[in-house]
């Protein structure tokens, strides 16, 4: 009988707690005048409500009787407590997300009707209680106060129990803003800091206990936590790199705030939680660049970039645009990709309160007509040639297009510089271009060597190259890829367990390639220092730990994802290398070396590109690989093998064409001898 009364009780009080529960939610969905309009009219209910209850609890009975005086009185309190409330603005705050000020606001006005109500009485002479405003006082902020808090609680509650559980490394400023931002919204909730500082250690901070970093992997497991935010923007390069090792172990996905750079120049904000940085993936202390470099060839000149819209181009066109050139030329065959550049610099140029002029180009770089036009219409002083085909297997598949474009498309360009009197013509190369094993390192290596060839005539324009490894962020690189196939729930996929690149950020790399152009003598191969090769799978492993999963040879109950080898693909090799020889010296700065490399005469060089036009006019894979292999060092025993065309043909296999004998009358012959007369 007790036990069905009980549960008869229970019921009860449940069904009472879900209509409340049900009323408060119709509440918060009703349009926010309405709700304004309902608050004011209970405000003042509660404001009858403590009038009454004071002179009640003053009597200690609630036997009395008010004469019209005294209802007059409260009558006057009711209205002008109204007016007071509007005035102080009690109603723009919203309730859920009441702060500190909202709390003051209610105190004040609270305050305020209690003066206008013992004013009042004075006046009258009312036959209520002296002491009765000071209860008023009490009750009213109750009532008043005490429902918008209740309110607030309840949808903080209803936030904690849909959001996922966190730590906040680093209690600091930073921290602290993180953690109001977290407050107002319903994705995560902050259980603790955590600070290496230990003179905050065990304190309390915005209602957070702070923790020792010690204590990480017990607060995970006694809270659920699903994530680590690093508030820390501010720490080195060195101290971030510890924290993030420190965190890799433990199943939880590590996310970070902006760095404190870009606080300070208003690129972003705390509450703008990402994944960790490249840079932190990567390891490396980025050097910090010489203005006086960057400066030399950009400062009031007219700059163009080649395939400025392509990784590499657009955040060369970035830096650029900081460093003042009097106009900023870009060109690119990708209309969309022009359009998202072009557009981004203007809103920088704008937020820098820069009057730089970016003239967007739709253009190819083998039109060498119209790169020689642009070069003379806009007196070019400066050219970054960043436009190629880099993609390894894309090349395979597409062999004549992609050496045409690397090879060719550097000729004409250099050509059209020479011939408009550009004074600095760059070209940004690669890794693979050494001892290559790919058509597309093989088209780099012979894109640098028909500069070192033009370097050899005489001429005002200065040509040097720039080669470097990959890029973290670039588009067809592993880390971006990775990130995709995480976020799918793996497997992620690793071509070979010891395959290894060299990695720089892409914003390092083209600091680096500023600095390096402004350095050429002429003919000059700068190659930027990498650092140490970074093995694919360790990256794949941090990058699968940091984002709070494991592998699934780790011991312990967690999600996992799996690393699938595939094997290398087309043209790929295991390690890459930065130099064909050890012929090295320095050149002042230390992240940049000069390359002393074997290079063929200008004539050899007039020879080779002869015979390659007519291979590429003619798409002969065959012959377009054997002039490669005649002229690149460490470049042999590639078969055609994957080229669609070639393959579709039947060609596959065949033996090279011989070579001609004559010149082919192939479209664009009539331009070698112009370009390049035999001086034989």
């Amino acid at each position: 009988m007790l036990n069905r009364l009980g549960n008869g009780v229970l019921q009860a009080i449940s069904g009472v707690l879900g209509s409340v529960r049900d009323a408060l939610e119709k509440l918060i969905e009703l349009p926010r005048n309405i709700k304004q309009a309902l608050l004011l009219a209970l405000d003042m209910v509660f404001v009858s409500a403590a009038m009454w209850s004071a002179v009640a609890l003053r009597h200690g009975s609630t036997e009395f009787t008010l004469g019209t005086t005294e209802i007059a009185c409260a009558a006057i309190t009711v209205v002008i407590s109204a007016i007071i409330f509007l005035r102080l603005g009690l109603y723009r705050a919203v309730i859920r997300f009441m702060g500190q000020q909202a709390i003051w606001a209610v105190i004040t006005a609270v305050t305020y009707s209690t003066l206008i109500l013992a004013a009042s009485v004075f006046v009258a002479q009312a036959e209520v209680p002296r002491t009765m405003p000071f209860f008023y006082w009490g009750i009213a902020l109750l009532l008043i106060g005490g429902t918008r808090l209740t309110v607030r609680a309840y949808y903080q509650a209803k936030l904690r129990s849909l959001s996922r559980n966190v730590i906040i490394y680093g209690a600091g400023e930073s921290g602290r803003q993180l953690l109001t931002a977290l407050h107002h919204g319903d994705q995560y909730r902050a259980v603790v800091f955590v600070d290496d500082d230990v003179r905050l250690q065990h304190s309390v901070i915005n209602g957070l206990q702070v923790a020792r970093p010690e204590e990480i992997k017990r607060l995970i497991g006694e809270h659920n936590i699903t994530q680590v935010l690093l508030a820390i923007p501010a720490a080195s390069p060195e101290r971030r790199r510890e924290i993030i090792n420190s965190l890799v172990g433990l199943p939880v996905h590590v996310r970070t705030v902006p760095k404190i750079n870009e606080l300070v120049a208003g690129r972003a904000s705390v509450n703008q939680i990402q994944d960790i940085d490249l840079d932190d993936l990567l390891g490396r202390d980025p050097v910090p660049p010489h203005p006086e470099l960057i400066d030399r060839c950009i400062t009031d000149k007219v700059v163009m970039v080649t395939g400025a819209g392509g990784s590499i181009g657009s955040e060369l066109c970035r830096q650029i645009l900081t460093s003042g050139p009097r106009e900023l030329v870009l060109l690119d065959n990708s209309e969309y990709a022009l359009y998202r550049i072009e557009r981004e610099l203007r809103e920088m140029g704008q937020a820098l309160g820069s009057g730089v002029e970016v003239i967007a180009l739709l253009g190819s770089v083998q039109d060498q007509r119209r790169l020689e036009t642009v070069y003379r219409t806009f007196a070019v002083q400066t050219v970054y040639h960043a436009a190629a085909y880099k993609h390894v297997p894309m090349v395979e598949y597409n062999v004549a297009e992609g050496v045409a474009n690397n090879v060719f498309g550097t000729w004409y360009a250099a050509e059209a510089a020479r011939k408009a009197g550009v004074e600095t013509f760059v070209l940004v190369s690669t890794d693979k271009a050494v001892r290559p094993t790919n058509i597309m390192g093989a088209s780099k290596r012979f894109a640098e060597m028909v500069l070192q060839g033009l370097a050899q005539r005489d001429s005002g324009t200065r040509f040097c190259m720039v080669r470097f490894g990959n890029v973290l962020g670039s588009s067809g690189s592993v880390v971006p890829l990775f990130r995709e196939q995480i976020e799918g729930g793996g497997p992620v996929t690793v071509t070979h367990p010891e395959v290894s690149r060299y990695f720089m950020s892409i914003q390092e790399a083209a600091q680096l390639v500023l600095q390096a152009g402004a350095m050429g003598t002429g003919g000059d191969v700068f190659v930027l220092d990498m650092g140490e090769p970074v093995r694919i799978v360790d990256l794949a492993r941090r990058m699968i730990r940091l984002s709070g999963y494991e592998m699934q040879h780790d011991s312990h109950a967690h999600d996992h994802i799996q690393i699938e080898f595939i094997g290398l693909r087309p043209g790929e090799k295991l390690r890459e290398e930065l130099l064909l020889g050890s012929n090295v010296t320095g050149t002042g700065h230390p992240m940049i070396m000069r390359a002393e490399e074997e290079c063929l005469s200008y004539n050899q060089i007039h020879r080779l590109l002869t015979e390659l036009m007519h291979y590429c006019d003619t798409m002969d894979c065959a012959g377009i690989t054997s002039i490669l292999n005649a002229a690149v060092s460490g470049f042999n025993l590639h078969e055609v093998r994957y080229d669609h065309v070639w393959r579709k043909q039947g060609m596959a296999g065949r033996p090279t064409l011989a070579k001609p004998k004559q010149k082919p009358a192939a479209v664009g012959l009539s331009n070698v001898q112009e370009l390049f007369p035999d001086k034989s």
